[in-house]
């Protein structure tokens, strides 16, 4: 364990390879811990479940990081450079408290609610069976790249309206803005990033279609719209989460699956377990680890812990889905437990706004993959899987997986 001056704990890059150890021992010190990030950044981190539960709902945990740009300055250890952030993308709602939050909120529920996903279901299966066609023959894939990114990607541009033939391109940038990058790497990706979503909504001022993005760029809400820098903000929004969970959730549950070869055996054999099956792959590896910033403020008790006003928060979804106070047995797979309570998708008024969607493809997904292929870890013998060089996102660099065609049962 390495540790600063000032005697804290300093997280390092083994961390993204194995969060599950440290978050076990974090949880037995305390429910809050103050320690540094692996990029020198000073926080304090939530780890057990009912104190992440208030933090992710609790206004004194404000979100409102247009008046605290100065925190992450302050919070930095000393001799780390200060790492910019574009801001470009920050006037969305995860940056937001109410009111601010509601108004923007309240002109995209609409379009993500329950019923309208369920509404996809023929169009993800159908692009679903075009993918697993692709695989068809092939001894060997990368699952992320054949499966679990091309489908959420082309689901949330067909959504959004979005021309596909950049759909690598915005996979290269988006993960070079979500993982730990150079800060050149990061200047260049938002860079493009931002003159594509830019040129997209000049695009749809110009030829409006019956999509989310044409209603938000010319509809209102009670005399409301958004401003040029919320659209640009709202567009990297929806199709970044829009896409990055569901890459995640897939391909953490189908690992899940391979390392537990009994679960799999009792889901082949009760179709019926799927829908819990995908809430069991949120609850233990989550898509998520540690969710997007808040910061107190004012003093606020947490656990029996004092942070005080002013410090940046971080609230663990994966540890608070791991605590054995919530979850009996939490580090084994049990696609037969009850799931409820868990927070992969946050809690509260943050809640991720297309979890309906996501859980939607995770299942079609995983659940066609199982119908048409038995399945099994590929790659050399003994070569651990990396995990992304991220605190964010929790989800594979890679994925090889071999396939043989199942024929009937």
């Amino acid at each position: 364990m390495h540790t600063t001056e000032a005697g804290l704990e300093r997280l390092g890059g083994e961390y993204q390879q194995d969060p599950h150890a440290v978050h076990e021992r974090l949880r037995r010190t305390g429910p809050v811990s103050e320690l540094v990030l692996p990029r020198g950044l000073k926080v304090w981190v939530v780890t057990r479940h009912e104190e992440a539960r208030i933090a992710l709902s609790d206004p004194r945990f404000s979100k409102n990081f247009a008046a605290a740009d100065d925190l992450f300055a302050r919070h930095l250890q000393p001799g780390v450079p200060r790492r910019d952030f574009d801001q470009s993308f920050a006037s969305h709602m995860l940056n937001m408290d109410p009111p601010d939050h509601t108004r923007l909120r309240k002109l995209v529920n609409k379009a993500f609610t329950a019923r309208r996903m369920e509404a996809l279901r023929p169009r993800i299966q159908e692009i679903t069976d075009e993918l697993l066609d692709a695989m068809a023959g092939k001894p060997e894939v990368d699952l992320l790249d054949a499966l679990a990114f091309p489908l959420p990607i082309t689901v949330i541009c067909e959504l959004l309206d979005v021309p596909l033939d950049q759909r690598d391109d915005f996979r290269i940038w988006s993960g070079t803005l979500l993982t730990d990058s150079t800060q050149e790497e990061i200047n260049q990706a938002a860079a493009s990033m931002y003159a594509f979503l830019a040129g997209l909504i000049q695009a749809k001022r110009e030829n409006p279609g019956d999509d989310i993005f044409s209603a938000l760029i010319h509809a209102s809400e009670d005399d409301d719209r958004l401003n040029e820098a919320e659209l640009i903000s709202m567009a990297f929004l929806l199709l970044v989460a829009g896409h990055e969970t569901t890459v995640n959730l897939i391909g953490n549950g189908v690992l899940g699956l391979l390392r537990n070869p009994d679960q799999l055996a009792l889901l082949r054999s009760d179709r019926s377990l799927l829908t819990n099956a995908v809430e069991e792959f949120l609850r233990i590896d989550g898509p998520i680890n540690l969710a997007t910033f808040r910061y107190t403020a004012e003093e606020a008790e947490l656990g029996g812990v004092t942070i005080p006003a002013g410090e940046l928060v971080l609230v663990s979804l994966l540890s608070a889905n791991r605590d054995p106070e919530k979850f009996p047995e939490p580090e084994k797979l049990d696609i037969t437990r009850a799931t409820g309570g868990h927070v992969a998708f946050g809690h509260g008024v943050h809640f991720c706004l297309g979890a309906p969607l996501a859980r939607l493809e995770g299942a079609i997904a995983i659940g066609s993959l199982l119908d048409r292929f038995d399945v099994d870890l590929a790659g050399e013998p003994g070569r651990a899987l990396r995990w992304k060089d991220s605190t964010l996102l929790h989800g594979l660099e890679r994925f090889p997986i071999s396939l043989s065609a199942r024929g009937p049962r």
